[in-house]
């Protein structure tokens, strides 16, 4: 699917798979892949390291001039890119949100007030910070230096995107019901940790300005 919305949406196009160290066959599946498609690429954590480290080296990873961060989940339809093209002629970083959200609903209201929180911290016009669907120019990706280590990075990455200087537009996509994997982002440990993070920089912003 990646492969075939690249082809859609790019002359040239990139397909870089960042295994955190899984247990499943997410490693040897890419690799082979890889062996005979030099557009794809597997970048290999030798130990599950989070989803902050797994998402920055993607980051690190990527060569081509705009960046579509999206998780392996298959809760988004990866041909809907279509539809963000028109406005990267305005945009650097177009966020996507998450159209009747197929998650439980502890984890909709959870959502619903870490958006607020992130809105108020911050000052940053999004309605949906963790949608795993965002296309962005790529030197605003890597500029912006991230340093979160867990679900905070999202927050961190769209904050120091608009502080670098990028323009924001915001489209609606397709959410579909989670039907591989295990979400932890309603784990306490995750929470707390995310917290931590949205106050530390929160005072690094404030010290820069």
């Amino acid at each position: 699917m990646a492969t075939a919305a690249g082809e859609r949406c790019a002359l040239e196009h990139e397909v870089v798979v960042v295994d955190d160290g899984s247990s499943d066959e997410t490693a040897s599946i890419t690799a082979e892949i890889a062996a005979t498609d030099s557009r794809v690429r597997l970048v290999m954590h030798a130990r599950n390291r989070g989803y902050g480290d797994a998402l920055r080296s993607g980051v690190d990873a990527a060569t081509m001039p705009w960046l579509l961060l999206t998780d392996a989940d298959l809760q988004f339809d990866l041909m809907e890119l279509v539809d963000f093209l028109p406005l990267t002629t305005d945009a650097d970083l177009v966020m996507g949100w998450r159209i009747d959200r197929q998650d439980p609903p502890h984890r909709r209201l959870n959502a619903a007030a870490w958006n607020w929180l992130v809105r108020q911290a911050f000052d940053v016009p999004v309605r949906d910070v963790d949608c795993a669907f965002k296309l962005v120019r790529t030197r605003f990706a890597q500029d912006a230096k991230l340093t979160s280590t867990g679900a905070m990075i999202s927050t961190e990455f769209v904050v120091k995107c608009m502080a670098g200087g990028a323009r924001l537009e915001e489209h609606g996509v397709v959410h579909r019901p989670r039907v591989t994997g295990q979400s932890s982002g309603a784990s306490p440990k995750v929470i707390l940790r995310a917290f931590r993070e949205l106050f530390v920089l929160r005072r690094q912003l404030r010290k820069q300005d």
